[in-house]
């Protein structure tokens, strides 16, 4: 069998590479060692008949405000998809003493809920970024160590060094100082702190100052859509487009290696069988998986394969999905309509919950995302019921103990162990919405040690392939050496959430990689190709 492009993993970036070389009339072998497509992109029943959960990633910002999207979203929705958006309330968070904070998708509207000076410098902060975001989305959203990245800092520098040199300093500062220094009340904290975990980050990582002002513009600007039906819903649009391009999937397909011939990659073993690659081969795999595993050794550099063995993954994360005989009714009616709110006081109750986890303790009071998609795609529930999607970023993988002491952690995440921890964090739930327990109808928990069992991506239950400080982020991510999508090899890209520009919903480095191999696309036998239907 041989194709002009072999993608390696069905990942959100495996999933648009595809997709968008496949457009061009390029011929392409997706190949997923899972017997399903989507890697993290799943939705199931997973509690009881009729209630939908998407399984582990549901929101689509970054998809929908990303350069996969604005190529590939026209055909996604001729193949059935559809969205739901918050059009008030996006996000909140709510503290264990009833303190709540909403953001809504008018600025003005939750800037009310600020004390006065915190008013207009929340106002500034949204118009500082969007004055420059065209500048940061194009550092952020292209490939950082290629020429193109000259171009848009000599944008910043002509808007003005301090201009420039504020964008620099807040890269390199935290959240928790980044606030403490714009505002003086504690509202923006508590509301945007807890989103750092879900770029991997906590309060008190680099760059958390730079991305609380994306993540605040993001949600004002687009608010948090779902795909109707849940991820597999997004799942089944993809999977029609592929077969609509001719896209050849092979699933319950693991590599064994990479072939390297004469200098380039010239195409896969999967399970004793040799496909040939054309021109590309795309792995969406780790560091470690493609240095150290699939390249043959003589391929990579021992630095190279140094750097892939010393490459260090996050804080693990845990799924909960709860069904409820009624829906969610906090005690704040604020939070209502909200589809996502953070259990938390902001930097304080997220820091000691992430400095517990990585010390390797289970939290005494973790970070609890509470989803509900059902308020905005009712479809995923039965009438009058309700729904939970819980969170939890701030695990250990391998608990040495409790932090609240009550917990046995001694044999790891049996299942005595996820039960007394999903309890724990009903708890937590009962405080902002009580009576919540005494709706709830089922619940199904993914511990950190099935994540890791699910996704080959996920090391260590980390759900982000990797961690994203930042000294393994942006430029340097994975590394100092491999920062790069192309690599040594002749012909072989590495994409997915181990490459800049990091993990999350967005397709960045599947869209990268795909519109730099269409640079060097040959026209005519694109033209050609198309003609024939390819």
């Amino acid at each position: 069998m041989t194709a002009d492009v072999i993608v390696i993993g069905s990942g959100i970036n495996g999933l648009v590479a595809a997709a968008e070389l496949a457009g061009s009339g390029r011929s392409v072998c997706l190949v997923e060692k899972a017997d399903r497509l989507g890697g993290f992109l799943a939705s199931d029943e997973l509690t009881l008949p009729g209630f939908l959960h998407d399984t582990y990633s549901s929101w689509h910002p970054l998809f929908v405000t990303g350069g996969a999207y604005a190529t590939l979203g026209e055909d996604l929705h001729r193949h059935g998809l559809e969205y739901a958006n918050a059009d008030d309330a996006v996000t909140g968070s709510v503290s264990g003493d009833g303190r709540a904070v909403v953001a809504h998708r008018d600025p003005a509207r939750t800037v009310e809920q600020f004390s006065e000076p915190d008013r207009a410098a929340y106002l500034a902060m949204l118009d500082r970024i969007g004055g420059d975001l065209d500048v940061i989305g194009g550092l952020l959203g292209n490939e950082t160590r290629a020429p193109g990245v000259l171009g848009h800092a000599a944008t910043m520098l002509r808007r003005g060094l301090a201009r420039t040199e504020g964008w620099v300093r807040d890269a390199a500062t935290s959240g928790r100082r980044w606030g403490r220094r714009t505002f003086k009340g504690t509202e923006v904290d508590q509301l945007w702190a807890p989103w750092l975990l879900h770029a991997g980050l906590s309060p008190d990582s680099a760059s958390g100052g730079l991305m609380i002002p994306v993540f605040a513009a993001t949600m004002h600007g687009a608010g948090l859509p779902v795909a109707v039906g849940g991820q597999r819903a997004f799942l089944d649009a993809f999977a029609s487009l592929l077969a609509e391009r001719g896209v050849e999937v092979l699933t319950g397909a693991p590599v064994d290696r990479i072939l390297v011939e004469g200098g380039r990659a010239a195409g896969v073993m999967v399970a004793g069988r040799r496909v040939d690659a054309r021109q590309a081969v795309l792995a969406s795999v780790t560091p470690t998986a493609l240095y150290c595993d699939l390249l043959p050794e003589s391929a990579v550099p021992e630095a190279v394969r140094a750097e892939a063995r010393g490459y260090q993954y996050g804080r693990a994360a845990m799924q909960v999905h709860v069904a409820l005989d009624a829906p969610l009714q906090w005690s704040d009616a604020a939070l209502d309509g909200a589809p996502l709110v953070h259990l938390t006081t902001g930097s304080d109750s997220v820091g000691i919950a992430c400095a517990q986890a990585e010390a390797g303790l289970l939290p005494a009071r973790p970070t609890v995302v509470v989803g509900q998609q059902a308020l905005i795609d009712p479809s995923r529930v039965p009438a009058g019921r309700g729904m939970l999607w819980l969170q939890l970023q701030e695990v250990p993988f391998a608990p040495v103990g409790d932090a609240a002491g009550e917990l046995d952690t001694s044999e790891g995440w049996t299942d005595d162990l996820v039960a007394g921890y999903v309890d724990r964090v009903l708890g937590l739930v009962e405080e902002a919405a009580p009576g919540t327990r005494d709706t709830v109808l089922a619940v199904s928990a993914i511990s950190p040690v099935d994540l890791a069992a699910a996704n080959p991506n996920a090391m260590q239950g980390d759900p982000y392939c990797g961690a994203a400080e930042l000294d393994q982020n942006i430029f340097w991510r994975p590394g100092p050496l491999t920062a790069r999508h192309r690599t040594a090899v002749d012909g072989l890209w590495h994409i997915g959430a181990a490459t800049h520009p990091g993990p999350g919903l967005g397709g960045g480095s599947g869209h990268l990689v795909a519109q730099e191999l269409l640079k060097c696309d040959d026209g005519a036998l694109t033209r050609v190709r198309r003609l024939l239907g390819r």
